[in-house]
């Protein structure tokens, strides 16, 4: 068989997913388009016997070993492996990591799994993200129950910049307008009630808004009820009767307030809630 149909064989050690070395060799793998090769992948090894059984077998076969393990010592036992059944072996992390180590004057954490779990966090917010911007302004509430956090609140008092803002920090979020006059949706009852937070605003504040809002949209002489001064009066005070009304549902003034002001006094509180709920779980194990 000739040298270029020959199909070799790569071996990837990772002592995490693997993901990091497999992205590398597949990049490289684009410059030699013409060799046949396969992967195969062993993620977390954190044992030398798995370490001495790979190379038992890379050996047989003259494979290339190519590996990503940020424990010093199961680096150089890989290396002692390698030399020691000449096998050919390529460490894809250590020399960076000395490097970093030597820039920065500071030891790494050696501890696998970190990239995964950066990965995870990753990916939480991205879904976050989708799942907020397709439940804005009350859109698809039949997936209601799988929100972190539920917005209620007339219009233009940041229903939606909020939510935008909290869904990056991993939350899904929905908003719902609250329309006077209209019924509030059946499927806001039926969720935990915990989940909703309800945003108010000054009446004088939400008229300049709304105004300035027109004014952009040069529709000043058709506004109707929208920043009539009466009428957002009466739309503030029937949306914080609404409020009273629902005690469990906490409500911020968003009046003069930065939107991250706003979003850490919501995230405070899901904390706050969280950890009571754990102190709970403890003291039933106590108990128990």
């Amino acid at each position: 068989m000739s040298p270029l149909t020959k199909r070799l064989k790569v071996i990837i050690i990772s002592d995490g997913t693997g993901e990091t070395a497999t992205a590398m060799s597949r990049a490289i793998m684009t410059q030699f388009p013409e060799r046949d090769v396969y992967f195969t992948r062993y993620k977390n090894v954190r044992d030398k016997d798995q370490i001495i059984a790979i190379f038992d077998e890379a050996a047989i076969h003259h494979d290339l070993v190519i590996y990503t393990v940020v424990t010093s010592e199961l680096r150089d036992f890989i290396g002692e492996q390698a030399r020691l059944k000449h096998v050919r072996a390529l460490d894809l992390i250590g020399p960076a990591l000395t490097a970093f180590a030597n820039y920065f004057e500071q030891e790494p954490k050696a501890q696998p799994g970190l990239l995964h779990a950066v990965n995870d966090e990753y990916y939480k917010r991205v879904e976050a993200m989708e799942f907020t911007l397709n439940h804005d302004d009350g859109r698809n509430l039949n997936s209601l129950h799988l929100a972190d956090v539920i917005l209620v609140g007339v219009s233009r008092t940041s229903k939606t910049p909020l939510s935008v803002y909290l869904c990056q920090h991993g939350l899904k979020v929905v908003n719902i307008p609250l329309i006077q006059g209209q019924i509030l949706p059946e499927e806001l009852h039926q969720v935990d009630q915990r989940k909703i937070f309800a945003l108010t605003i000054d009446p004088e504040a939400l008229m300049g808004i709304r105004r300035n809002r027109l004014t952009r949209l040069g529709a000043e002489s058709h506004n109707g009820d929208y920043a009539d001064h009466a009428k957002v009066i009466e739309e503030i005070e029937w949306a914080n009767t609404l409020f009273s009304e629902n005690k469990r549902w906490p409500v911020f003034n968003v009046t003069d307030k930065a939107l991250e002001e706003t979003a850490a006094d919501i995230m405070k509180l899901i904390n706050m809630r969280k950890n009571n709920i754990f102190k709970q779980q403890r003291r039933e194990q106590q108990e128990d």
